[in-house]
């Protein structure tokens, strides 16, 4: 009886564990801020990414967690209409917990693309990098997942 009570309270642990977060806590005054550099357009690094920052929503309690992805470089194509539409689904459902896609002008006009051809749900700056450096002085995590 004894094993079958440690069995299933370490089961249990491994059930409901959580992470540990650092001091100060994320709360909805001062969370976590996290940029993705999306920069490749290969189909399995970005559904790596979107991986990625549904097992960072799965930690953080939504109302202590901004998540924005900026698309530069080739990495633009992953927000394109004509895009793979598994992974296109993928990155709709994140925008409806709040994840911000944002996507490079300076790639689309090198391409010769206009707002047209990408997704409703993404914004545009004029040089993704840029944002990227930007948002870290702005207290953001600068991550690249893959």
């Amino acid at each position: 009886m004894k094993k079958i009570f440690i069995l299933m309270f370490a089961l249990a642990l491994f059930l409901f564990a959580k992470s540990d977060f650092s001091e100060p806590f994320p709360t909805f005054d001062d969370p976590r801020k996290v940029a993705i550099q999306l920069y490749d357009s290969d189909l399995e690094k970005v559904n790596h990414n979107l991986s990625t920052i549904y097992n960072i929503l799965k930690e953080y309690p939504a109302e202590s967690l901004k998540v924005v992805v900026i698309a530069y470089g080739n990495g633009v194509r992953a927000l394109r209409k004509d895009y793979d539409a598994a992974t296109l689904k993928r990155i709709i459902s994140l925008v409806e917990y709040d994840v911000e896609f944002i996507v490079c002008k300076n790639t689309m006009e090198t391409m010769k693309w206009t707002e047209d051809d990408f997704i409703g749900e993404a914004s545009f700056v004029q040089a993704g990098i840029v944002e990227l450096i930007e948002r870290q002085v702005d207290g953001y995590i600068g991550i690249i997942a893959y």
